[in-house]
């Protein structure tokens, strides 16, 4: 994936506040379900898409997951919450540093 890419998208700090909320996603012993990937790769996949109003299928290859997968997680994470416990801290972590607005 592009180092770069997911960095500038999702910078150290925010992945620290978003992994511990994310759902472990497991592939089923009989085969299918969901393919392991690396989920900062996917967490700024759904970030670049959110941010940037891409569609879905014109993510960029380099991100690493496909975008069936990263529709999948973007939308178990919206189920789960993710976003609205994300707000709050990333919103704290701003005005701390001065830069909410």
């Amino acid at each position: 994936m592009g180092v770069g890419l997911s960095c500038r998208l999702v910078p150290d700090g925010l992945w620290e506040l978003a992994a511990p909320s994310l759902p472990v996603f497991k592939s089923r012993p009989q085969g299918g379900g969901t393919a392991p990937v690396d989920e900062r790769a996917a967490f700024a996949s759904v970030v670049y898409v959110l941010t940037g109003g891409c569609a879905w299928q014109h993510l960029p290859g380099e991100f690493g997951v496909s975008p069936a997968t990263e529709h999948r997680r973007c939308t178990a994470w919206t189920k789960v919450g993710v976003w609205r416990r994300l707000h709050r801290p990333v919103l704290d972590e701003l005005g701390a540093k001065g830069e909410s607005d």
